[in-house]
């Protein structure tokens, strides 16, 4: 007689470069099935996972996606985010979210889990939200949702997500509480950085006639108007800004490295090729700490339903 391997089951749509599927692996998770149209996040997802994603879920016949416990949706953030045009559903990318109600309706999930920048949810009035918890709701699923930042997960960004879940449990979900001290950002900067890294002298003096920092390490970020302020923390990576929009101390653009430790990911996380690439990739991921502290709720909640 074969064991039933009785290990929970997890599919991580629009999977990126993994943060969903890091967390839930460190709880016991295994990954059926993956997919991202983004070659340069599945070619990184390959390389670290062993598992290469599928293509264009558009494309993916619903049966054709193996039975899992959870599905996860990182979905594109583009059309949601305050830094474009918040053109929401309008966007084919904002469409996402029905290839997601999609293959949930044919496979029946025991939970959803979706993340997305916090505009999502003032969008239009808060009208693409109520639409995603009707659509959960309609397929019986209970629907919940909040605002989450990395930094109360233990990370040195300020990176604010909404996550919405979706369980078949009747129980009230319930929140992780955030409560993990930062780490200090000095323990995730690199002592001796590549001289590529450092911007020009002009950018830099700009920056110090901008603004004067009093404690170092911080992190100089200037917004879109051209305000520069610092701070012991990173402000949200954002995959496409200008290289200089976050320097450490007023100098230097992060690193590889750093970016993917700031998104916690661990140092024996295989980087992608380039530094282009590295910056796409994590300013489009999930804090892998804030991630895996709601799934881990999300299993509670399934056992003691």
């Amino acid at each position: 007689m074969h064991d039933v391997d009785l290990t929970p089951t997890f599919a991580d749509l629009f999977c990126g470069i993994g943060g969903f599927h890091l967390a839930a692996s460190e709880l016991g998770l295994r990954c059926a099935f993956a997919s991202d149209i983004d070659r340069g996040a599945c070619e990184t997802y390959k390389v670290n996972f062993g598992i290469q994603p599928y293509g264009d879920i558009v494309k993916i016949p619903a049966d054709q996606v193996p039975d899992h416990d959870i599905l996860f949706a990182g979905l594109p953030c583009q059309p949601f985010s305050i830094i474009g045009k918040r053109t929401g559903f309008s966007d084919a990318r904002g469409n996402l979210f029905l290839e997601v109600a999609r293959i949930a309706a044919t496979k029946l999930p025991q939970a959803i889990v979706i993340e997305n920048v916090r505009q999502f949810t003032t969008l239009d009035g808060g009208k693409a939200l109520r639409c995603v918890i009707a659509t959960l709701e309609a397929l019986g699923y209970s629907v919940a949702w909040r605002i989450l930042n990395a930094l109360d997960f233990g990370l040195p960004q300020k990176r604010e997500r909404v996550f919405v879940v979706a369980t078949t449990a009747s129980i009230d979900f319930d929140w992780p509480n955030g409560d993990i001290p930062m780490q200090p950002l000095g323990e995730l900067l690199e002592s001796n950085p590549d001289k590529c890294h450092f911007a020009s002298e002009r950018i830099q003096n700009a920056r110090k006639r901008a603004h004067r920092a009093t404690t170092s390490p911080m992190i100089w970020h200037e917004n879109k108007g051209g305000n520069v302020s610092s701070h012991p923390y990173s402000c949200a990576l954002r995959a496409g800004a200008s290289y200089n929009y976050l320097l450490v101390d007023g100098k230097r653009r992060l690193t590889p490295r750093e970016l993917f430790r700031l998104q916690g990911f661990p140092d024996n996380f295989q980087l992608p090729r380039s530094i282009a690439a590295a910056r796409r990739l994590t300013g489009n991921a999930v804090p892998v700490p804030m991630a895996r502290a709601v799934i881990d709720r999300v299993m509670e909640t399934l056992t003691h339903r």
